[in-house]
C-alpha cells in the first residue's frame, strides 16, 4: 500500500493527499479530520467587495479592538491580528528564543516543529524550561488547565494556544497576556476554528505591549485581507451567535460520543469541536471510512487512536453513521 497512517497525521485537512491515496473513494469527501466547525459564521456580502483596494489599517485597528473586547483584554494595543494563528506559532520561536521549552505531548505538532527548527531542546519539566508551551484546551484529547495553572507557568514566561478556548471560554487567561504582573505570558487565539471559517487565515497574539509592536512591525502593514478583516469585524460583536454555536455544538459533541460508541469505539475525550477515541484497529478502521470517503485523523503515536470532527448536516451523520458500521 502507498503510504500509512502517517502520512496523514502530521495535521488534518489533507484532503488532496486522501483523495490521492484512495482515488476510488466516493465523492464529495465528508472531511472530519480537523476541528473546524461545520456550520460556519455567515460572512457579510461586503466582505468581498473590497478585493480591488488594499485593506484600511482603521480597519485592522477596529478588528484589534473588537477582539480584544471579545477576550476581555482592556487594551486593545496588546492585540495583534495575525494571518492565522499558524503564523504566530512559526514566528514566536524566532523572537522569542529560548534554549529549553516545555511542551507537554502530545499536542499540536506545529509547536514541536517550530522550536526544534531554532534549536531548542524540548523537556518535559516547567521548572527546567526557559518558557512554557501549553495548549489549553489541549489538541487532540481536550484536557486542560484551569487558569489559575496556566498563570502560574506564565510567571516563568509562557506561551498558551487557546485555538479551542472558545469552546469553554472560562479557561482563558487572554485577559492578562502582557497585562502589568503578566509581561511574560503570551496567548494564542485561532479565528476559523469557532467561527468555521479557517480558510480565512485569521488569528490573534495578546502580548505586553513591546512585543506586540515588534510583531506588527514584523508582519507589515497589510497582514490581513478585507475579507478576513470584514469578517472578523462581523462576528466578534455577535455574542448571541457565539452563545447558540457553543450550545449546538456541545449537542453535536455528545451526539458524536453516542454514535461512535455505539461503533465499538471508547471516547477519550476531546473539545465539542472534536472528539479522540480509541479502537483496538484504529488503522483498518481509517482504511475503511477512508474508502467510503470519510476522512479522519490518524495518530504516529498511538495507532490506536483516531480523532473525529463534527459532522455538519443530516446527510453527514447519516454518511458517517453507515461508514461506521462498514468498518467495524
Amino acid at each position: 500500500m502507498n503510504g500509512g497512517p502517517s502520512s496523514l497525521s502530521g495535521h488534518g485537512g489533507r484532503l488532496a493527499a486522501a483523495q490521492a491515496r484512495f482515488p476510488n473513494a466516493p465523492a464529495p469527501w465528508l472531511d472530519l479530520s480537523t476541528g473546524i466547525n461545520p456550520r460556519p459564521y455567515s460572512v457579510p456580502p461586503q466582505a468581498y467587495e473590497d478585493w480591488g483596494r488594499l485593506p484600511d489599517p482603521s480597519d485592522l485597528a477596529r478588528l484589534e479592538a473588537a477582539a480584544a473586547e471579545a477576550f476581555g483584554v482592556d487594551d486593545p494595543s496588546r492585540v495583534v491580528a495575525m494571518p492565522g494563528s499558524e503564523t504566530a506559532i512559526r514566528l514566536l520561536p524566532k523572537i522569542l528564543p529560548r534554549e529549553r521549552v516545555s511542551l507537554p505531548l502530545p499536542t499540536y505538532s506545529s509547536h514541536a516543529h517550530a522550536w526544534r527548527r531554532v534549536g531548542s531542546e524540548l523537556v518535559d519539566d516547567p521548572a527546567q524550561a526557559d518558557i512554557c508551551v501549553v495548549v489549553n484546551p489541549n489538541n487532540p484529547d481536550g484536557r486542560s488547565l484551569p487558569p489559575e495553572a496556566v498563570l502560574t507557568l506564565g510567571q516563568r514566561g509562557a506561551i498558551v494556544d487557546e485555538a479551542f478556548v472558545e469552546c469553554e471560554p472560562s479557561l482563558s487567561v487572554a485577559r492578562f497576556a502582557g497585562a502589568p504582573d503578566h509581561e511574560q505570558l503570551v496567548v494564542l487565539r485561532s479565528f476559523g476554528k469557532f467561527y468555521g471559517l479557517a480558510g480565512l487565515r485569521l488569528g490573534f497574539v495578546i502580548a505586553r505591549p513591546a512585543l506586540a509592536r515588534r510583531l506588527r512591525d514584523t508582519l507589515g502593514e497589510w497582514p490581513l485581507s478585507a475579507p478576513a478583516l470584514a469578517a472578523g469585524l462581523a462576528a466578534y460583536p455577535d455574542t448571541a451567535w457565539a452563545d447558540a454555536t457553543r450550545a449546538n455544538l456541545a449537542d453535536d459533541a455528545a451526539r458524536l460520543d453516542a454514535l461512535l460508541t455505539g461503533a465499538g469505539f471508547e471516547v477519550l475525550g476531546g473539545t465539542s469541536l472534536f472528539r479522540l477515541a480509541r479502537t483496538a484497529n484504529a488503522a483498518r478502521r481509517f482504511e475503511s471510512l477512508a474508502r467510503a470517503g470519510v476522512l479522519t485523523r490518524p495518530f504516529d503515536h498511538d495507532a490506536s487512536l483516531l480523532r473525529f470532527g463534527l459532522p455538519g448536516f443530516d446527510a453527514d451523520w447519516a454518511r458517517l453513521a453507515a461508514a461506521l458500521e462498514i468498518s467495524r
